[in-house]
């Protein structure tokens, strides 16, 4: 019993270590990353348009201020590059940090490219199409879900309380995987629009994940979440407001696609809507909204997603994000306590 303890706690610190590694080594990436983005000036865009079409007239005038700020985006760079960095080099389960870490590396790729078009392309233009968006993070989640199908060998999906595994077999697993990859990428892309709030939500999320995959054995996995929460925490304390850079579509595609896949690797399927409680609550307002419009002519909310519906009704922007951060916090907690209590294995 006691060298199973040890052998424990010695998998617990270096996971601890894993974080505190992510944190300084994307500590030493932000004064380089900040150094290029002033200099050469990658001012983010602001959108003109809503997602229907129409002119974006209220979240122009609650966010007018911060345009006239030079805001740099792309910052999600520094975190993409200190977790692969840190699982490259120092994460010793191979097997277990691959998929996150395609997935996180695959995200970014896609987010860089239309970052990239909103810096340098003709105004007017301030990203790629989302048409052609949704295809490359398609063929991203695409791609995990044909390996944890063919590869991996995963079948089944876990009912948590009835202690249950339901096998559903690998192609329904195949179109799961790709959905919950795709979908949360999506979901932080949309909740990343004030300072601060998909930075703190991702940290919350992370460790809910990092306790989990301890509390499964899952130690790969566990210090892929401790690494990715330790670099948040770095870019967070840079973000918050008034914030100094944002991360951009380069880190919010990268962030939510490795969380999407690190749910479906830990089977808490039917637990991952608890701890991204925010995400899926942004994501539905945006949903719910653009389908109030085109059906019935008139919105449901003053502007979507969520987070800027109550900067509308005069909550300032640091309020909302902190009580957004508490929910999350909450919502993790819940996950986590669900998650011993149902059994997860």
């Amino acid at each position: 019993m006691n060298q199973i303890f040890q052998l424990f706690s010695q998998d617990i610190a270096g996971v601890a270590l894993l974080s505190v590694a992510g944190f300084g080594l994307a500590m030493l990436l932000t004064p380089l990353y900040t150094s290029l983005a002033y200099h050469y000036k990658w001012w983010k865009r602001p959108r003109t348009e809503a997602v229907t079409g129409e002119k974006a007239v209220e979240f122009d005038r609650l966010h007018h201020a911060k345009h006239d700020r030079h805001i740099p985006t792309m910052a999600g760079v520094i975190v993409v590059a200190a977790v692969a960095a840190i699982t490259l080099s120092l994460n010793y389960s191979w097997q277990q940090t691959l998929l996150p870490l395609v997935a996180l590396v695959g995200g970014g790729l896609v987010g860089l490219l239309d970052d990239v078009i909103n810096l340098s392309a003709p105004r007017g233009l301030t990203g790629l199409r989302a048409q052609v968006k949704f295809l490359l993070m398609f063929i991203v989640a695409a791609l995990g879900g044909f390996y944890i199908a063919t590869k991996l060998g995963y079948e089944s999906i876990y009912v948590p309380f009835l202690n249950d595994t339901i096998v559903i077999g690998s192609f329904a697993i195949f179109a799961l995987f790709t959905f919950v990859v795709l979908a949360t990428a999506n979901a932080v892309n949309m909740t990343d629009g004030l300072d601060g709030l998909a930075g703190g939500l991702l940290i919350s999320a992370f460790t809910a994940y990092t306790l989990i995959a301890v509390l499964q054995g899952n130690i790969g996995i566990a210090g892929f979440c401790a690494t990715m929460v330790g670099a948040l925490m770095a870019y967070t304390w840079f973000n918050i407001f008034p914030a100094r850079f944002f991360m951009g579509d380069v880190g919010s595609f990268a962030m939510g696609a490795s969380l999407g896949v690190v749910a479906m690797l830990t089977d808490t399927l039917f637990i991952f809507p608890i701890i991204a409680g925010v995400f899926v609550l942004e994501a539905s307002s945006s949903l719910i909204q653009i389908m109030s419009k085109k059906v019935f002519k008139r919105k449901v909310f003053r502007v979507a997603p969520i987070h800027h519906h109550f900067e509308a009704l005069g909550w300032p922007e640091a309020k909302v994000t902190m009580r957004f951060w508490i929910i999350g916090q909450m919502m993790a907690v819940i996950g986590v306590v669900l998650a011993i209590l149902g059994g997860v294995q």
